[in-house]
């Protein structure tokens, strides 16, 4: 079964140049064939959008989606002018570990489904919120159920009353043997008060060495190793990257790992917003991901995160969506999503609007028309 989607007012393609009054043919779960409405080849269905813009669906390459529990108030305390630590961590923990399986796995759909209506066809999703061996194992099994890019989050903070070391030892050994048929990558939180380089480096060659991709949760609540780290062993990306040295930026801008930028946090902890234009002038691959989670950024609204990143982090809007496209899934390492082209998954999103320009010039509207996902229309 083939589907022409036709009269696209402007075409976003990550593949070139746009393209106006423009067409895609999707056959099956792929992209066919990309090109001007005029050489548009013959189709069992046809849909026509009006003049719309038309973009590759969102990647959303950080988020924390298996929790249970709610930490309303300590987002209400922040705004009234408490700093944020990251240890209200330890809360989503006590409430996930209490979770039953069921319970978990209607929070995590929800929140797919969310993510889905605003346009994101790709998420990552971590562990993180259980830091036992058993729950960290069931919290991966249940992400895998509605996402292939499963990241071992089991170094996110160290428990209440556990020794540090005796952690690592768990998280490195018996933690990541349980979680790594459930995981696509590792990930450690490296920051004060959390784990340190060398305790970080233990876990991601543990990783590593059991075939999972490396990520690195770096540089968020003040300067420190995280982007070196991930950069000396060859990780995807380091996330957060808010407090950068210009060695870290140099570092970054020499290698293939990816700077994703997580403004969502910044907003919901009123702290520093990373500056992305200093990292794409030092010629840095950038992403956008909402860092979805209870406690520190609870949305799961790419669209929010495009517009945050054009106000203030000194983006422009083509930037920004190209960041939460084809940044997410270089940070991600795919080449068939982030991308219209022929032979790439059949992924793309409809805009109520005549251009991609409107996801940051019209915030906090709806503007994500159509779904389509694997080439199914949602």
């Amino acid at each position: 079964m083939t589907l022409l989607i036709d009269d696209i007012g402007e075409l976003l393609t990550n593949d070139g140049p746009p393209l106006s009054n423009a067409a895609v043919l999707v056959d099956g779960e792929r992209i066919g064939w990309v090109g001007p409405s005029a050489k548009a080849p013959a189709a069992d269905r046809r849909v026509g959008v009006d003049g719309a813009a038309v973009l590759p669906g969102f990647v959303d390459s950080h988020a924390h989606l298996v929790f249970a529990g709610d930490r309303a108030a300590e987002f209400a305390a922040r705004m009234a002018g408490e700093p944020y630590t990251g240890g209200g961590i330890r809360t989503t923990v006590a409430a996930t570990r209490a979770a039953s399986d069921n319970d978990l796995r209607r929070n995590v759909t929800r929140l797919v489904t969310e993510a889905r209506r605003q346009g994101t066809t790709t998420i990552e999703t971590k562990s993180g919120y259980g830091l036992s061996v058993d729950d960290e194992a069931r919290s991966l099994r249940i992400a895998r159920e509605l996402t292939a890019e499963t990241t071992f989050l089991g170094a996110h903070v160290v428990p209440a009353g556990v020794d540090p070391d005796a952690y690592v030892d768990l998280v490195r050994g018996p933690m990541l043997a349980a979680c790594a048929a459930y995981a696509k990558w590792v990930d450690v939180f490296v920051e004060r008060g959390a784990f340190d380089a060398e305790q970080a480096r233990e876990i991601l060659i543990a990783g590593a060495k059991l075939g999972l991709g490396l990520r690195v949760h770096a540089n968020q609540l003040g300067p420190g190793p995280g982007v070196r780290l991930a950069v000396e062993l060859g990780a995807a990306s380091a996330d957060h990257c808010t407090h950068l040295s210009d060695s870290d930026v140099d570092a970054l801008a020499g290698s293939p790992t990816v700077a994703t930028l997580l403004p969502g946090a910044e907003f919901s902890t009123r702290s520093a917003y990373p500056d992305a234009r200093r990292l794409i002038d030092a010629g840095v691959t950038v992403a956008l991901a909402t860092d979805c989670n209870p406690g520190s950024s609870y949305t799961s609204s790419m669209p929010f995160c495009i517009a945050l990143a054009v106000r203030e982090m000194k983006m422009t809007p083509t930037e920004a969506v190209h960041a939460a496209t084809a940044g997410g899934a270089r940070a991600l390492r795919r080449d068939d999503v982030g991308v219209l082209r022929a032979g790439a998954r059949a992924d793309l999103i409809v805009l109520d609007a005549p251009s991609h320009l409107h996801l940051a010039y019209r915030p906090g509207v709806p503007l994500i028309r159509t779904v389509l996902h694997n080439g199914v229309l949602q």
